[in-house]
């Protein structure tokens, strides 16, 4: 039998706690959501005055970064690549995006999770989401 490794819900509450408290300095609101390694989601926070699509999107986000174990940046690349591009609906489910703001959280070598972020920039959604994926790869 084959285990898999998931982040639990206490390691997916710090991520959450830790991207809320970067989002409150910055002065700005998002929407975070922490996927397992299926792109199921373990914990969600909304904050006050985020846009009501970022919420969603942070788990779609999340959802399509753990089932791709890439981040959701680098799949928007390759959407919009001329030459290697394809259309977003490739992928064959619409929860797929290509946003920056989605990033898998790795651990021994296997996905075991995802962060998404959705509310700010591509890139500032981006960087709060690989904040968290980072402190989680580290425990």
């Amino acid at each position: 039998m084959r285990l898999l490794s998931t982040i639990d819900y206490a390691e997916a509450k710090r991520a959450i706690d830790l991207i809320v408290q970067k989002a409150t300095e910055m002065k700005k609101a998002v929407a975070v959501a922490v996927a397992d390694g299926h792109g199921e989601l373990i914990a969600f926070a909304r904050m006050d005055g985020v846009p009501l699509p970022s919420v969603v999107i942070s788990m779609n986000k999340a959802w399509t970064a753990a089932r791709t174990g890439k981040a959701t940046q680098e799949i928007g690349e390759k959407v919009k690549d001329p030459e290697r591009g394809h259309d977003i609906s490739y992928y064959g489910d619409p929860r797929f995006v290509g946003w920056g703001g989605g990033v898998p959280v790795f651990k021994n070598g296997e996905v075991t999770g995802a962060v998404g972020v959705s509310g700010l920039s591509s890139k500032e959604d981006a960087a709060l989401a690989s904040l968290a994926a980072e402190m989680l790869m580290k425990q």
